[in-house]
């Protein structure tokens, strides 16, 4: 070997050497934990797959996308549609890609502040060590590090070669791991991230939905829960997965793996203001929908999309009424006095009008339950009586009036819980377009025919808007599934009191 030569091997391996102590984190590569078994080990195969479901066809840049995690064979296409959205050459400044971890549990949640790069079969993508760290100064607790909640997580880690098809060049990622089902937890995790959540960044939440149900009943539970994610916020998606719960699918085990993540995502909008975005549900598919799967346990997959806007959007899910604690014991006690009267029962409870039980005008609905179950459910829109009147006409109605049921016996007056439901004036609609499932109640009518369903009716059943129409046109107005679609249609919003939250 020449003298010149050995000199330069030398000063190269003095520059490597400088170089790995001067920045020994560059070398920290997190290398693929499920290529090969979660989508294909070579860069040829992965896009020979993505590559026909990937056309970016986005005009608005997103704020955040929701996609599935499970192998691409399920749910890839359902995850390309979501990336699709990001117009073709559009530049974050950085992707905060989160998930639910599927193999440790820990009361808060991981971000990557060991490794620089993540590698797949495409390349590696930077990872900003930097915000890593500062969520965990901020966080107080709500952000640490678990590299045992990284190294084999496949969540966060099969969205990485979608975003380099999506990408001409993929921004640093924010890989975050979060263990804990805590809202408490959940909200300070939001708190922290939500100064982050603004126009330069795009938010990834990986989740899948519905564990585990059959094919009809995915469907059901799936398509229920992108509805309400679309046009609620944190509130409206842990009724509608308490509701999903109730319907006791057969088989179902969750109806969302990711919902730690997506109620993250909805407690910075609802920080935010939800009238600042707009949500489009871009696809469904569940297993049952591959070759690979069968239909009678399958895993659901939905798309979801959400963008800024620049003006906010009215929001019209506020409360219709501001009732006091005192007018809200005041409508229970008339209903329940009206009740208990009518069948020569003692009944102990104020039951004198206060405030806007005095005044004319509202309409009212009063439903019966008992041991979980409707027992009566009467109303009108319309009243030319005062609040506190028309509620005590409904509640005997409801008791001794609805067809469906015999009428209330004492010993059952006792046993139910009573709900009271003040209404807005009818709206008209052209398009359904307008209607918004779990804020609206529908009024159905066409000829003789007509028939309704209060609000809560959605989060009760789990219906998506189009189950909720069609059993309303069906069972309620008698004139078939589809009838509605050339009915007269119109909205109502309702303020409800029950029995049971006072």
């Amino acid at each position: 070997m020449s003298y010149k030569l050995h000199i330069g091997i030398l000063l190269l391996l003095a520059v490597n050497t400088f170089a790995m102590s001067r920045y020994p984190e560059s070398q920290k590569v997190r290398k693929p934990a499920v290529a090969g078994s979660f989508y294909p080990v070579s860069s040829k195969e992965i896009k020979s797959m993505l590559g026909p479901w990937m056309h970016p066809s986005g005009n608005v840049a997103p704020q955040a996308l929701i996609v599935p995690h499970a192998g691409y064979v399920f749910s890839g296409e359902v995850a390309a549609s979501a990336f699709n959205q990001i117009p073709r050459g559009h530049r974050y400044e950085r992707i905060f890609l989160l998930g639910p971890s599927h193999r440790v549990g820990f009361n808060a949640a991981s971000v990557d502040t060991l490794y620089s790069f993540a590698e797949t079969p495409l390349g590696q993508v930077p990872i900003d060590i930097a915000i890593g760290n500062e969520l965990i100064k901020r966080g107080e607790g709500a952000f640490t590090f678990r590299s045992d909640a990284h190294d084999r997580e496949h969540c966060l880690e099969v969205q990485l070669p979608l975003m380099q098809m999506a990408f001409d060049e993929v921004p640093p990622i924010v890989p975050i791991v979060i263990g804990s089902q805590h809202l408490d937890v959940l909200q300070q995790i939001a708190e922290v991230l939500e100064p982050y959540f603004t126009p330069e960044n795009l938010f990834v939440i990986s989740s899948d939905f519905s564990h585990y149900p059959s094919y009809e009943d995915a469907k059901k539970s799936d398509l229920f829960l992108a509805e309400t994610i679309t046009s609620g916020g944190l509130e409206d998606f842990l009724k509608a997965l308490t509701s999903i719960d109730k319907m006791d699918f057969r088989g179902e085990d969750t109806a969302a793996c990711g919902a730690c993540a997506i109620a993250v995502l909805l407690d910075i909008m609802d920080a935010q203001g939800r009238g600042y975005f707009e949500a489009e549900h871009v696809m469904y598919r569940n297993s049952g929908d591959s070759v690979y799967g069968d239909k009678d346990r399958v895993v659901g997959y939905n798309s979801i999309v959400f963008t800024r806007k620049e003006k906010p959007v009215k929001d019209t899910s506020d409360h219709l009424f501001n009732f006091s604690d005192q007018e809200k014991k005041a409508m229970i006690a008339t209903a329940r006095q009206a009740i208990y009267s009518a069948l020569r029962l003692n009944y102990d409870g104020d039951a004198r009008p206060v405030g806007i039980l005095k005044e004319k005008g509202y309409g009212v609905f009063v439903t019966l339950q008992m041991n979980g179950r409707l027992r009566g459910c009467i109303g009108r829109f319309t009243s030319d009586d005062t609040l506190a009147e028309t509620i005590r006409e409904m509640a005997q109605s409801a008791a001794f009036h609805d067809p469906r049921f015999p009428s209330l016996s004492r010993n059952e007056a006792h046993q139910i819980d009573i709900e009271v439901s003040v209404l807005s004036p009818l709206k008209k609609i052209d398009s359904i377009d307008e209607f918004k499932l779990g804020r609206d109640g529908i009024y159905i009518i066409k000829g003789r025919h007509h028939g309704t369903f209060l609000p809560q009716v959605a989060e009760e059943t789990g219906w998506n808007t189009e189950e909720f129409l069609g059993h309303c046109a069906r069972d309620k107005a008698g004139i078939g599934w589809d009838g509605w679609k050339d009915a007269d249609l119109y909205t109502y919003q309702t303020e409800v009191v029950n029995e049971s939250e006072l």
